[in-house]
């Protein structure tokens, strides 16, 4: 039903690749997240969650270098030597629990030759716009149609998402010597594409006016800023998290046979629903800023 409309979506619609590593940990963790562009000019669309995650990079590493500066200043070694005052040092910089974020990388996959862009949030939804600077080459081969009446977007319609929510790709590396993490041109530096379809199952409004779009499959990690589209490759909004509803099953305990053997499990069941953001909510954003795009 999608196959000829996903071929149309390929040509204009990017992954975002992220890597990060925590303060307790060598190991990298990689993430991926979904652009699209609506114009020849190197114009494009995502989350504002998105680009939220690509800001906070120059500050993230930022401050681990001011961390790792400060501990060659005192000559506190890496490996806990000093560990009194590397604990202090530690507590001034926030790196006292798992989950503290000592380095992030980004990189805006096959977009075109510039690294640079400028980019705009949305005051309430979550949409930006990316603008790509001082640009020589385009990397992508066409860019989005949207809906031109998003009245026909109905309770029932068949629509589909299209984004990169498995982070598969391996260029990069950990550099210990220098306490760096890496994109490299080594490994795999591409992610899977994978699409996603459903209905149309409600709308959602803020303030009284139709915003959202909510869908009776979960859109996925990394679909985040990808587009929703229809079978002919019509692009009716834009891909933004995922609800989760409590379904109420989960009053006893079930027995199961697995492995041979019974168990008991306790159900606890959730319907999960993609959330997009509508085709007018996004052209009115475009349009507002000056941004050129295409409707049918």
């Amino acid at each position: 039903m999608f196959v000829n409309a996903i071929e149309a979506i390929q040509k204009f619609t990017r992954p975002v690749h992220s890597i990060v590593r925590y303060y307790h940990s060598d190991r990298i963790q990689p993430g991926a997240a979904t652009l699209f562009f609506v114009n020849e000019l190197g114009e494009a669309i995502t989350c504002k969650h998105v680009v939220e995650h690509l800001l906070a990079e120059h500050k993230i590493n930022d401050q681990y270098s001011r961390f790792k500066s400060e501990r060659e200043l005192l000559g506190i070694e890496a490996d806990g030597t000093h560990a009194m005052g590397l604990k202090e040092l530690e507590i001034k910089f926030n790196y006292t629990t798992h989950e503290a974020v000592a380095q992030l990388k980004n990189q805006l996959v096959n977009c075109t030759d510039s690294p640079n862009y400028d980019y705009l949030l949305h005051p309430t939804l979550d949409l930006a716009i990316i603008r790509f600077k001082e640009v020589r080459q385009y990397h992508y081969t066409s860019y989005a149609t949207f809906l031109k009446d998003g009245n026909q977007l109905k309770q029932g319609k068949s629509l589909c998402r299209y984004g990169f929510p498995f982070a598969e790709f391996t260029n990069y590396s950990y550099d210990q010597v220098n306490d760096e993490i890496n994109f490299t041109r080594e490994g795999i530096t591409g992610s899977p594409s994978f699409p996603i379809d459903g209905i149309l199952t409600r709308h959602v409004a803020e303030n009284q006016k139709i915003v959202g779009i909510e869908m009776s499959t979960p859109g996925l990690k990394g679909q985040s800023g990808g587009p929703l589209f229809d079978t002919n490759g019509i692009v009716c909004g834009m891909q933004s998290g995922t609800a989760q509803y409590h379904m109420g099953f989960d009053d006893k305990e079930i027995e199961i046979i697995s492995k041979g053997g019974k168990s008991n499990v306790l159900n606890h069941s959730f319907l999960n629903v993609g959330r997009c953001v509508h085709v007018e909510a996004i052209k009115d954003f475009l349009k507002f800023h000056g941004v050129k795009y295409y409707e049918k």
